[in-house]
């Protein structure tokens, strides 16, 4: 796969970023190579050495701005405008809709970003979809629309709950459930468990 579009230099990082993570979706990690990039991005074997020292340091960058990009997800939903149960529903399935759209992505993010040498930039990244669901949940709290507790207790349950959900849809476990209906429930119980 030769991407034939023309690129300008300082757009050569988002090319390859974009490549790998095709890659990645297409073939996954154990595929991904720097000098297979260049022969995608019809760049010489050099031309991603400017912008990922290694394999590693590719895989890095592709955690962190998939990570980026989920973030901006959740928090998007978050923002909508609406109940408490009408936001939170939002971000449910603002995750799972990620997490199913970019299962193989969404692996390598998880991977990397608990290995031990780990970049802060990438364990903040990391964090970034979690204290968007704590947020929401305190606020929600702090509004006496759902009963007091640890609000990251509920957003570390919640999370599990429809990352759950995404893991079942991927693995073609829900025995012909609709993903949407999957997260519709699961959405409900916990909006049950907790609501005031």
């Amino acid at each position: 796969m030769t991407v034939t579009t023309s690129y300008h230099r300082e757009n050569l990082r988002e090319t390859l970023l974009d490549l790998a993570e095709r890659t990645v979706q297409r073939s996954g990690v154990d595929a991904l190579s720097l000098r297979q990039l260049a022969r995608d991005a019809n760049v010489s074997h050099a031309a991603p050495a400017r912008h990922f020292r290694d394999r590693r340091a590719l895989l890095d960058a592709l955690a962190l701005d998939g990570f980026e990009r989920l973030n901006r997800v959740m928090a998007d939903a978050a923002a909508t405008p609406g109940s408490f149960d009408e936001r939170f529903r939002a971000v449910a399935t603002a995750y799972v809709t990620f997490a199913v759209d970019n299962a193989a992505l969404l692996g390598l993010m998880y991977t990397v970003k608990h290995e031990a040498d780990a970049s802060d930039a990438l364990l903040e990244a990391g964090r970034g979809s979690m204290r968007a669901a704590v947020d929401l949940i305190a606020a929600a709290q702090a509004a006496g629309a759902i009963v007091p507790g640890d609000p990251e207790r509920y957003a570390l349950v919640a999370f599990a709950s429809v990352h759950g959900v995404a893991a079942l849809a991927t693995g073609d476990l829900l025995d012909g459930v609709s993903v949407e209906d999957a997260t519709e429930a699961t959405v409900d119980v916990l909006l049950r468990a907790i609501r005031a």
